[in-house]
């Protein structure tokens, strides 16, 4: 099973939903990089559960221990390891699972390939695993701020409820200012509404999350294999529910012509190299070309759902299916500062690579 992610900057994530703890082992970070603990805290207090009436009630406060590799508030140039002990584990809310393959969840696919399961929660297929990448993406997001680069995800889209004002109109010191995170209150005010109703009917619903990725410099990223578009998307993709991944123009650059899609070069009155328009996504050649990188990533609905369904179990007989227990409506609000944190360690692990790149 692959645990691991990261060239340079790379980090090792462990434990279950209803393990005793999750965690993750940061190898590669430089020493001397001023953290603290409340710095990486406050990332996890975006993502933890029960922080709203449109998220899961579980009651985690998901308190961060620094076993090693930091001292005194200063990364020492040793593995990082940090740790989430889990507190509010309903284990038996999952019995009824026990032996019956829950619909679009990993159930059957983990039972098939491994010959077992967790099955309180999902174990390792749990989004509760993303504790440890959001722990690890502080600290990658503090590396980051010492070359002024900065990463700001926010919820676009809820449903068929969309944001359609451009990142650039949008005030980012608002996205946390409402629930949902989105950064626009009349619209926020909408997905919210739209989030309760399906609670209220037992079901859930999906969404986009936006990220914009600003101050980075040119020459991130490898022009073959490891591509930074194609490193963001696999980042991307390995989170719990996503669905889909475009950057840049995306999927409605298809209905673009060449001469209207391409980027036009200008050099502006200070000698910087920019582009008149961003149709890139701030990526040419899978190389960063020093202007904005954005990117949407799709989020499915919640695949737990408090109405009865029609499954399997591993019997293969024909058995109805109830979920139960504390789960999202929707994912969107807490899925945020997961990708910030993805985003923030593909940037990291790639400044590394490119200050190894050349003399």
């Amino acid at each position: 099973m692959s645990n691991t992610y990261g060239t340079l900057f790379r980090i090792t994530t462990f434990g279950e939903s209803h393990g005793p703890a999750v965690g993750v082992v940061i190898d590669g970070c430089p020493a001397g990089l001023a953290i603290s603990i409340d710095e990486i805290q406050t990332a996890l207090d975006r993502r933890r559960p029960g922080q709203s009436d449109i998220t899961t009630p579980r009651k985690e406060e998901d308190k961060v221990t620094i076993l090693s590799g930091i001292f005194e508030g200063i990364t020492t140039g040793t593995p990082i390891a940090l740790v989430v002990n889990n507190k509010d584990q309903h284990s038996h809310d999952y019995s009824h699972i026990q032996h019956a393959f829950r619909p679009s969840h990993a159930d059957y696919t983990y039972t098939a390939k491994y010959g077992t399961r967790d099955y309180r929660g999902g174990g390792r297929s749990s989004a509760r695993e993303t504790v440890a990448r959001v722990a690890a993406g502080a600290v990658a997001a503090k590396l980051l701020q010492q070359y002024g680069i900065t990463i700001n995800g926010y919820v676009s889209q809820v449903g068929s409820i969309k944001l359609r004002k451009h990142y650039s109109k949008l005030d980012f010191g608002k996205i946390d200012s409402n629930k949902v995170r989105c950064p626009d209150g009349t619209v926020a005010a909408k997905m919210i509404g739209l989030i309760e109703d399906a609670r209220n009917s037992l079901d859930t619903i999906g969404g986009v999350v936006t990220c914009v990725i600003q101050g980075a410099p040119v020459g991130l990223g490898e022009p073959v294999f490891d591509k930074l578009h194609a490193e963001l998307g696999k980042a991307m993709l390995s989170i719990n529910a996503v669905k889909g991944f475009e950057y840049g123009s995306g999927f409605e650059g298809v209905k673009l012509r060449g001469s209207e899609h391409n980027d036009e070069f200008y050099t502006d009155a200070q000698g910087n190299v920019k582009t008149r328009t961003n149709h890139s996504g701030g990526i040419q050649g899978g190389i960063s070309n020093g202007q904005d990188i954005y990117f949407n990533v799709a989020f499915k609905p919640v695949a737990t759902i408090l109405q009865p369904q029609t499954t399997i179990n591993d019997a293969g007989e024909e058995v109805t299916l109830q979920g139960k227990g504390r789960h999202d409506p929707c994912v969107l609000p807490r899925a945020v500062p997961i990708v910030d944190a993805m985003a923030a360690l593909v940037l990291a692990d790639f400044i590394l690579r490119q200050k190894a790149n050349k003399v």
